[in-house]
């Protein structure tokens, strides 16, 4: 972290420690709304929670002005810590690291309005600026670490064959009938969906940042009706950031429409950029095993007409590093740097065509690389960390052939996400930890993967097969 950047941090935290211990902006100013269940949280940290009809239906605004939210924001005001907000409790208390609460609030989505909100009353509705919504469920999908919840497919396959034996009650429909936010089918009508749309003239004005999330969105036609409305409007938001997220596996016609209508809302300036979102965990035919739905090469081939026919649009890639990450890792590394030199040119809103951002999947944790401790050695992430700075150096070699070849290759941030996943494999080495009960899950989740989807986790992964032997 630079010094100027530390700086801000600190600086921030001390405005918000001024007001309150626990004081977050980003309790205002962003919010997920699950519109497909009824539930809403602000910042990703809290659980979601239920918003109530009866107050949906006298305030729309409840999508993100619940009456719960409202308490948090009292405590928050009054110099309390709500419990919802524990993550970052535990970060500040434990170490000296800054907690999200103040990456959160210093966002340019959240500290221009610092002032306003500090002297705001709780009880007072707030129009959020980073907003972020998923429509419904529905999905072509269902990813072997999703659930029900943002997946109509696991729906159905929860329905018919009931829970996986992994003993934990795993993607269990009966615990969202239990809580009340089993999701809502696209073809029924949906009172949160309703109360957004209502919402949406006043929203639409005050967004900085608007992502479109599922399920899969361009199977909702509310993912097209927002892109209409934008279309349509005399008076465009011009400094919304604009982003949707896609498999990119769905039928042509509906890649066709959504760069029909991506391509006049970037030609005519109505955004001040449009980003798309995307998902793949390794390579070929072992990415299609996790990512069941998945055909991998349509996948890039549409990344890569995007690519040409937005030429000012970039693409993320979300890549969840799980335990059948590591064996075609290096490939899929490959293949997106190929993409960044093709597409690469200086009219994009960001620098780069294609990012690739790798997470670490937590839940479940049967599905963890950690599990891999003693099987898999320190010294393949130091090599996957290399080869992707090497490819970084090889640009910046070659500088001739580009404008700014820093813009190429892989940025220290991306690289960075490797080195991370690489720390916790370390101080798993130094751990007595030995993940027995999550080794036998994995197990039987495997074998009710095959009976169910006929697909054969020793084929597809070779290089598993010693380690699954060695699972009592």
């Amino acid at each position: 972290m630079s010094k100027v950047i530390g700086n801000n941090f600190t600086e921030m935290k001390q405005k918000l420690d001024s007001v309150g211990c626990g004081f977050c902006l980003a309790k205002w100013t962003q919010v997920t709304m699950h519109l497909h269940d009824g539930t809403t949280h602000s910042c990703h940290h809290p659980a979601p929670h239920k918003i109530g009809l009866r107050e949906l239906k006298r305030n729309p605004t409840a999508l993100h002005n619940s009456t719960q939210k409202k308490k948090a924001r009292k405590e928050m005001l009054n110099g309390g810590r709500p419990s919802e907000c524990g993550y970052c409790w535990k970060v500040e208390d434990n170490s000296d690291s800054f907690s999200d609460r103040i990456f959160k609030s210093e966002e340019q989505w959240s500290k221009p309005y610092f002032k306003e909100i500090k002297d705001l009353d709780w009880r007072e509705d707030y129009l959020p600026k980073y907003v972020e919504v998923s429509f419904s469920n529905t999905c072509n999908f269902k990813c072997g670490y999703c659930g029900p919840s943002y997946s109509s497919k696991w729906v159905e396959e929860m329905r018919k064959h009931g829970e996986f034996s992994t003993g934990d009650g795993f993607n269990s429909l009966q615990q969202l009938e239990k809580d009340d936010k089993l999701p809502i089918p696209q073809r029924e009508h949906n009172p949160y969906v309703e109360a957004f749309w209502k919402w949406w003239p006043e929203l639409y004005k005050s967004m900085d940042t608007f992502r479109i999330t599922g399920g899969e969105p361009l199977l909702s036609k509310d993912t097209f009706k927002v892109l209409d409305k934008i279309i349509e409007t005399k008076t465009p938001n011009k400094n919304l950031k604009l982003s949707i997220n896609s498999n990119l596996c769905v039928e042509d016609k509906l890649v066709d429409k959504f760069i029909e209508k991506a391509k006049i809302i970037i030609d005519e300036e109505r955004v001040k950029e449009f980003i798309l979102y995307t998902s793949v965990d390794t390579f070929g035919k072992q990415a299609e095993y996790i990512r069941f739905g998945l055909e991998f090469d349509k996948l890039f081939s549409n990344i890569d007409r995007i690519l040409t026919e937005l030429p000012k649009v970039t693409i993320v890639v979300m890549s969840t590093f799980n335990i059948f990450s590591p064996f075609n890792y290096e490939k899929l590394v490959r293949k997106i740097y190929d993409y960044k030199v093709k597409h690469f040119n200086t009219t994009r809103y960001w620098n780069s065509p294609l990012i690739l951002d790798t997470s670490y999947l937590r839940y479940p944790d049967f599905l963890s690389f950690r599990l891999l401790k003693g099987y898999l050695n320190l010294s393949y992430f130091e090599k996957l960390e290399k080869y992707m700075k090497f490819f970084s150096s090889f640009r910046s070699l070659n500088s001739y052939q580009l404008q700014e070849p820093t813009d190429s290759g892989f940025s220290l941030k991306e690289i960075e996400k490797i080195t991370r996943i690489k720390d916790i494999f370390i101080e798993d080495s130094k751990s007595k930890e030995k993940f027995d009960i999550g080794k036998k899950k994995f197990k039987h989740y495997i074998a009710d993967y095959k009976k169910r989807r006929d697909v054969d986790c020793y084929e597809t992964f070779p290089e598993l097969r010693s380690f699954i032997n060695t699972i009592k």
